[in-house]
């Protein structure tokens, strides 16, 4: 599952440090999603979203052909 967090991010000029925050988690979570190395909980993709001002699938793209 790929993600538009960073770009979005900093489409608002936010630290990671500040995306942390207002959902919750560590920085390093920040880090790990935006290098696409962790898949959020549904709950996480969700708080996230919201923080944009998006839907879940504005900011998170499955890729249906992508294997585990």
């Amino acid at each position: 599952m790929n993600n538009r967090i960073r770009e979005l991010r900093l489409g608002l000029d936010i630290t990671q440090d500040e995306l942390a925050r207002r959902v919750g988690v560590r920085r390093e979570t920040i880090v790990f999603l935006e290098k696409n190395k962790y898949n959020p909980s549904l709950r996480l993709a969700y708080d996230i979203s919201r923080v944009f001002g998006m839907t879940i699938e504005e900011v998170f793209i499955f890729d249906e052909h992508e294997t585990s």
